[in-house]
C-alpha cells in the first residue's frame, strides 16, 4: 500500500516527472490513469471492510447480548396451538353469561398472537380478565408472553402502557422480562422510555438481579446526561430509582447513585414536604433525605476503593444552591408545610456548610473521580454484565421449564374437568 501511494505521489509531481522521463502528454495521461487504477484496487478492501462493519452493533454490544434477547428459548417451548377467533368468541360468551374466564384461556390467547392487530385485541381481553373474579390468577408466563409479543410485532408502546397501568391490566413482570423491555428502549436510544420502565421496576421493588440494577442505572445515567427538564414528580421517581438500585451496588457506581438519588428526593422534601416524597412510593416517611445524602459522602471517606464523581457532586451542590435561592428552601405549593417539614427546612444552611466540609475532605483524600456517572456505569457494565447474563439465561431456561410443567398441569386439569362433566350429563 505504501509503495502504491508513493508511486502516486511521484506521478502527481507532473513537472519534474515529465522532465526526467520526457513522456508525451498522451502517454503521461495513460500512466496517471494506471496509477489511479492501482491505488483504487489497493484501497478497495479497506472500503469494503468499512461498509461491512456495523458500528451500531459494536456500540450496542455493551448492552444485552443477542443470546440474552433471542426469543428462541421462548418460542421453541411446547405450545398449545389454538384458533384466536374461537378463543375470543369463547371469552365473549363467558363474560356475557357473567362467568369468569380461566387463566388457561387468556394464556392461550396471548401465546397464539401473530400480528400487531392481534396484540391490540389481546390488550382488551387482558383488561377484561383483570376486572373479573379470576384477576389474581394471571400467570407469570402470560405476562412474559405478552411483553415478548409486543416486542416482536412492534407494539412496545402497548407493553409500556399496560405496564404503567399495571393495576388495570395486572402487569407485574419478572426481572428478566423487565430487562428485555429496558434493553429494547436503550438500543433505540429512547432513554426516557427506558427510564419509564425503570420507574416501574422501582415501584415494584424488583432490583434483585444484578443485571437489572446495572441496566437501570445505565438508562438513568444516559437520560440524565441529556440534561432533561424534570418535573418534581420525575425528580422524585428518578431519585428513588437511583437510590434503590444504588443500594444494591457496593462500589463507586452504587455510592454515586445513592448520593444523587437521595439529593433529588431531598430537594422534593424541602420544597413540597415529606408527604410528597413517600406518597405511593416505596420510600420511608422519616424526614432527612438531604442529611442521608451527606451521610453517603461521609461514608465514602472511609471506603478505600470508592470515589465520588465530580459531576455528581456538582449536581448535588446545584440542588442545595437552588433550594437556598428558592425562598430559603420554602415549599412551592399552596399547602403550608407541616411542623416536621419546617424543622427540616431550617436545617438547609447546616446542610450546605456540611456539604462544603465533606467535599474538601474528599478532595484532600483524593476521593473525587473526574469521570461522569454515565462513564462509571458504562465501565461497570462492560466489566460485569456478561457474567450476569450467563446466570440470568440459565435461570430463565429453568423458569421456562417450570412454566411448561405448570401449563401442562392446567391442560390436564381442564381435560379431567371436561370428562367429569360429560359423565355427569
Amino acid at each position: 500500500m505504501l509503495v502504491i501511494i508513493r508511486y502516486f505521489q511521484m506521478l502527481s509531481d507532473s513537472s519534474s516527472w515529465r522532465f526526467s522521463v520526457n513522456l508525451p502528454p498522451r502517454a503521461e495521461w495513460f500512466s496517471l490513469k494506471m496509477a489511479a487504477s492501482i491505488l483504487q484496487r489497493g484501497l478497495s478492501p479497506l472500503q469494503t471492510f468499512t461498509k461491512c462493519v456495523d458500528y451500531r452493533s459494536i456500540a450496542r454490544r455493551c448492552l444485552l447480548s443477542s443470546a440474552y434477547t433471542d426469543p428462541a428459548v421462548w418460542e421453541q417451548r411446547l405450545r398449545d396451538a389454538q384458533d384466536l377467533g374461537q378463543l375470543a368468541s369463547l371469552m365473549d360468551r363467558t363474560y356475557a353469561r357473567k362467568f369468569p374466564v380461566s387463566s388457561l384461556v387468556i394464556a392461550r390467547f396471548v401465546d397464539n398472537l401473530s400480528s400487531k392487530e392481534e396484540v391490540d385485541q389481546a390488550q382488551y381481553y387482558l383488561y377484561k380478565f383483570r376486572h373479573s373474579p379470576n384477576c389474581w390468577y394471571l400467570r407469570d408466563w402470560t405476562i412474559h408472553s405478552w411483553i415478548q409479543h409486543c416486542l416482536k410485532y412492534g407494539a412496545r408502546d402497548k407493553a409500556l402502557y399496560t405496564l404503567k397501568n399495571k393495576v388495570q391490566f395486572g402487569m407485574f413482570p419478572d426481572d428478566f422480562t423487565f430487562n428485555l423491555l429496558i434493553d429494547s428502549f436503550i438500543k433505540d436510544k429512547d432513554f426516557r422510555g427506558a427510564c419509564s420502565v425503570v420507574e416501574e421496576v422501582m415501584l415494584q421493588e424488583s432490583f434483585e438481579r444484578t443485571s437489572t440494577q446495572i441496566m437501570s442505572l445505565y438508562a438513568l445515567s444516559k437520560y440524565l446526561a441529556t440534561k432533561p427538564e424534570l418535573s418534581w414528580q420525575e425528580e422524585r421517581n428518578m431519585g428513588a430509582s437511583l437510590m434503590l438500585a444504588g443500594l444494591k451496588q457496593e462500589n463507586s457506581v452504587g455510592f454515586n447513585a445513592r448520593l444523587l438519588g437521595l439529593a433529588l428526593i431531598g430537594k422534593v422534601e424541602l420544597s413540597r414536604g415529606i408527604h410528597a416524597v413517600f406518597h405511593e412510593m416505596p420510600l420511608i416517611w422519616t424526614s432527612g433525605y438531604l442529611g442521608r445524602a451527606l451521610a453517603v459522602m461521609d461514608a465514602v471517606c472511609d471506603f478505600r476503593d470508592v470515589k465520588l464523581s465530580e459531576e455528581v457532586l456538582d449536581h448535588v451542590e446545584k440542588i442545595l444552591q437552588d433550594l437556598s435561592v428558592n425562598a430559603d428552601g420554602q415549599n412551592v405549593t399552596d399547602t403550608p408545610l407541616e411542623e416536621e417539614d419546617e424543622l427540616e427546612t431550617q436545617k438547609l444552611p447546616e446542610y450546605i456548610n456540611r456539604f462544603k466540609e465533606l467535599k474538601e475532605r474528599l478532595v484532600s483524600q483524593d476521593r473525587i473521580d473526574s469521570r461522569s456517572l454515565e462513564s462509571l456505569v458504562s465501565a461497570l457494565m462492560q466489566q460485569t454484565l456478561a457474567a450476569c447474563e450467563n446466570a440470568d439465561i440459565a435461570e430463565y431456561q429453568r423458569t421456562v421449564s417450570v412454566w411448561e410443567a405448570e401449563l401442562q398441569q392446567l391442560i390436564q386439569r381442564e381435560r379431567e374437568t371436561k370428562e367429569k362433566n360429560q359423565k355427569s350429563v
